[in-house]
């Protein structure tokens, strides 16, 4: 597998990671390759991002070949069989572990510029590097995030030696990497472009990610009329509205795409509700998944058992059959809600669209062809202010690298534009 670079690395590593979304992990970049492709997994995950510090301990003939590594909090990892095959002199060792541990506390004091390290105790930790070649420096990265008090280690890579991969599995507890290729020479040889990353781009991703600390989602239980329903709220300092999510096609509020979605919302003011509109049982009946009155009747309900908890304007993001839930229940003269996004959805299953009045955004991927007819069909019905937006390139899940990111672009920007005075 050959990356573009370290941004197309870094998308392709978030979409496989997007399980972990769920468990809201911290997200640690390694200086200064890794910083890129860990600030993508953040972003996709929702997550923080921080900065592990950790220096590899090149062999005095050949830098790039690592015989060991050092982090932060004094952890020291010796290869002792290159140590043993480079005849490297204890002399040698001590000399090159004195140089970095100088370089180490240089960068940590840098990258970190005055600000506190994010908190690991009882979180999962997910360490992000661009590559990985003897996993001596990965390997020191997640023996330092543990001693930090992370419950669960993740080492992510998109690339490296099958064997240095099986070496990882002793120091994290779990690693995930997209190639594993066996004529392995160097991390380089596996981009197109592996230009040396700056401290000025580490510590401009850094600081943006440096908003203050979202707040973690509150478990819920929704009175959908009796009917108990599981959910996260996540209410942001000083949220200007909350945005009810409406899964389709059986899909629960652990959907990675729209927790993605969500995060943005998130960051950009607007509390978010996620909830499962269908419970397990029903969720394995694709007769369930198309009952548009059932799932519009719980959003409805769902709506006011949330109404009657804030007094924040509310708003709908439906995905698939869940933006013709949204849509049916937003066309009920007494629906409260401001607006209404449809990411690929099926808005032409939707009742009454003409009785719609909240403004209504229906996002589409270019290459999703039939939806985009039917999105089409469906706009001509609506009488509201409305707008299609047509993402080039994408399909139906939008998978394809930056459409998730425009679809949360334009999600964010319509929701909050249209927030009421």
């Amino acid at each position: 597998m050959l990356f573009t670079d370290r941004d197309d690395a870094g998308r392709r590593l978030a979409e496989a990671l997007r399980e972990y979304a769920p468990e809201h992990p911290v997200v640690l970049g390694l200086p200064r390759g890794g910083v890129p492709v860990a600030a993508h997994v953040a972003r996709a995950l929702g997550s923080p991002l921080d900065v592990i510090v950790v220096r590899k301990l090149g062999v005095p003939y050949q830098r790039e070949l690592a015989f060991g590594a050092i982090g932060e909090g004094g952890v020291r990892v010796i290869s002792d069989d290159i140590v043993r095959r480079g005849r490297i002199s204890p002399q040698d060792v001590a000399r090159v572990e004195e140089a970095e541990t100088g370089e180490l506390e240089r960068q940590a004091h840098r990258f970190r510029a005055g600000r506190p390290r994010i908190p690991l105790e009882g979180r999962t930790a997910i360490v992000v590097d661009d590559g990985i070649a003897t996993g001596a420096t990965a390997a020191a990265a997640c023996r330092v995030v543990r001693a930090q008090g992370a419950a669960r280690v993740v080492m992510a890579a998109p690339v490296a030696p099958p064997d240095a991969v099986a070496r990882m599995a002793q120091a994290a507890d779990e690693v995930v990497c997209l190639s594993t290729p066996p004529a392995f020479s160097s991390v380089g040889q596996w981009y197109r472009d592996f230009s040396q990353t700056p401290d000025e781009e580490v510590l401009a991703l850094l600081a943006a990610s440096a908003r203050p600390a979202q707040p973690l989602p509150q478990e819920v239980t929704v009175d959908a009329g009796g009917l108990p329903l599981p959910g996260e709220l996540t209410l942001p300092p000083d949220a200007r509205a909350v945005v009810l999510f409406a899964h389709g096609s059986g899909s629960s509020r652990h959907s990675p795409r729209n927790r993605e979605v969500a995060g943005a919302l998130q960051r950009a003011g607007l509390g978010t509700l996620l909830f499962d509109l269908l419970t397990p049982a029903e969720e394995g009946h694709r007769a369930h998944v198309f009952d548009i009155p059932t799932l519009a009747d719980r959003l409805a309900r769902a709506t006011t058992w949330l109404g009657a908890r804030t007094e924040l304007p509310l708003a709908y993001f439906g995905a698939s059959t869940g933006a013709a839930a949204a849509l049916t229940a937003a066309a009920d003269p007494a629906s409260p809600v401001y607006a209404v996004v449809s990411r690929g959805g099926r808005p032409d299953l939707a009742s009454n669209l003409a009785a719609v009045r909240a403004p209504t955004l229906l996002i589409v991927g270019g290459d999703d062809t039939l939806v985009l007819t039917l999105n089409r069909e469906a706009q001509a019905r609506l009488r509201c202010e409305n707008s299609l937006e047509i993402i080039e390139g994408a399909t139906h899940l939008f998978e394809e690298p930056g459409a998730l990111d425009e679809v949360s672009t334009l999600a964010t920007s319509w929701l909050t534009t249209h927030l009421p005075p």
